[in-house]
């Protein structure tokens, strides 16, 4: 199984939910939706380079193709919803090409996902939380510059080519650019280097397959893109703070 990847493309009505607990996950985007709800905690989240912190009851709705990434302050207890356009098709259609001022909602309530078992029911959740937002928030068109554009298409070779030998040289010769400006570039955009980001896009998914297969650690490493075991280890001790068998034993 694969980490957000495609989420939303495939599948018309994508309707998807996972908890997670004391998880970070780099800057990515998508074509679905994304609720993030704070069950427990504090999460810093970035969307279009806007910085939230949500604590309980917090509710980040992100909309397609906004970058974002979130990670866990201290301690965390989420739950992703990822959710297809389709489902919400008059909402989309209304606002598809604009983004809210403003991501996040505070909840009055704690929300119970498992009742969510039907189609209905989860369309009548997404429904109301998009009321909420027309009747919170204001709205404004898309702009795009050129750099992000391309950030976009270096994000997208990674998600699809972390698993195999993803380095910025192969990027520059599937994008036809300079190496050297994609270097700048993504410096620039991310703080941080290419291959700073492709190792934490690689440990979160890692950490994901750790906590919800039964997969070896050395299967994990080697579908997350790591030939070498022990760097697969010194990488994660370096992003983590633990090793993965540890990780893995955490509950």
């Amino acid at each position: 199984m694969v980490f957000f990847e495609k989420h939303g493309v495939d599948e018309k009505e994508l309707f998807r939910f996972f908890s997670l607990k004391n998880y970070q996950f780099p800057f990515h985007f998508h074509r679905a939706y994304e609720l993030i709800y704070i069950n427990d905690g504090e999460l810093s989240v970035s969307i279009d380079q806007k910085k939230y912190l949500l604590r309980k009851n917090d509710l980040a709705f992100i909309f397609t193709n906004q970058i974002h990434e979130f990670k866990s302050v201290d301690f965390s207890k989420i739950t992703i919803i990822l959710f297809s356009p389709e489902l919400i098709g008059d909402f989309y259609r209304s606002y598809k090409g604009l983004i809210p001022n403003d991501n996040v909602l505070h909840l009055e309530k704690n929300l119970d996902f498992k009742k969510l078992n039907s189609i209905y029911s989860q369309k009548s959740f997404l429904y109301a939380i998009c009321d909420d937002f027309i009747n919170q928030k204001s709205f404004a068109s898309i702009k795009q510059s050129a750099q992000t554009k391309t950030l976009y298409k270096i994000l997208l070779y990674i998600e699809q080519n972390y698993s195999n030998d993803c380095t910025l040289k192969s990027v520059a010769r599937h994008l036809k650019y300079d190496y050297p400006y994609l270097s700048k570039l993504f410096a620039n955009q991310m703080n941080m280097t290419f291959t700073a980001y492709l190792n934490n896009y690689r440990i979160s998914q890692a950490c994901y397959l750790l906590k919800n297969t039964n997969q070896s650690i050395g299967k994990i490493a080697f579908n997350c893109g790591y030939s070498n075991l022990r760097t697969f280890h010194r990488n994660f001790r370096e992003i983590m703070n633990i090793s993965p068998k540890e990780y893995r034993e955490l509950d």
